[in-house]
């Protein structure tokens, strides 16, 4: 990777904790729903499917989690929902977006190091104002030339960014914790992408085995690893 210049990274789950937030919200949404029904494992896939189908209409973030929630709800009691659980659940939303960044250990030392090495971006993707917002109060904005965030991360969007920062494809390594989103775009590029995996992911986020396309790519197990990885394979910049 000797003509290496610029490394982007993912934010949520690779700078600061993001799915753990959503996956104790869910627990409280349950409480919600236990007034009214016999919770099991099936409430997690029907809340699951009506995320799904309303992405292409709310996109990612908390806001359509909400306003997902609320949908779940209301057709699991059969609109027997009460007023004030309907307000329960909009705060759980509100929590959501005033919950504290928690940046991941080592990832302000890394990015501390690497900006005398390399161009470093954010490109994440989601809700505008919420995302910005994230980025602000991490404290981490400092480090990044650039912030992209998109509504999808895919082959295209992808494209778009390497010819909007002029950039060709050996120029960019791309770091993340989702195969969907962070890796599995960049190779079929043809640019570079590191994996590193965080404990807790959103379904939507994962792929089994036959949808990686026999790609070979490295897997760290922290962030603190990177800088090391560089020096050994990517020619590191003085």
């Amino acid at each position: 990777m000797p003509s290496l210049t610029t490394i982007a990274f993912d934010a949520d789950d690779t700078l600061w904790v993001n799915e753990p937030i959503f996956t104790d919200t869910r627990l409280k949404f349950e409480a919600i729903l236990s007034d009214y029904m016999t919770i099991d494992s099936g409430l997690e896939k029907e809340l699951y499917a009506v995320e799904i189908r309303n992405l292409q209409l709310f996109g990612y973030g908390i806001k359509g989690f909400t306003l997902s929630m609320i949908e779940t709800a209301l057709e699991l009691t059969d609109y027997a929902l009460k007023g004030r659980d309907v307000e329960r659940i909009i705060r759980l939303g509100k929590e959501m977006l005033q919950h504290p960044v928690q940046v991941l250990p080592g990832v302000e030392e890394v990015l501390d190091e690497l900006e005398n090495h390399y161009r470093l971006m954010v490109i994440t993707k989601g809700d505008l104002w919420d995302q910005e917002n994230k980025i602000a109060r991490s404290n981490l904005d400092r480090y990044f030339s650039a912030v992209e965030i998109v509504s999808e991360k895919d082959t295209a969007t992808y494209a778009a960014l390497l010819k909007r920062h002029q950039l060709t494809e050996n120029e960019l390594l791309m770091v993340g914790n989702s195969l969907k989103s962070d890796i599995i775009p960049l190779l079929d590029l043809g640019a570079q992408a590191i994996h590193i995996p965080f404990h807790d992911t959103w379904a939507h986020e994962q792929l089994g085995s036959a949808q990686i396309n026999g790609y070979k790519f490295p897997r760290l197990t922290s962030i603190s690893e990177l800088p090391g990885w560089l020096k050994e394979n990517a020619g590191y910049r003085a």
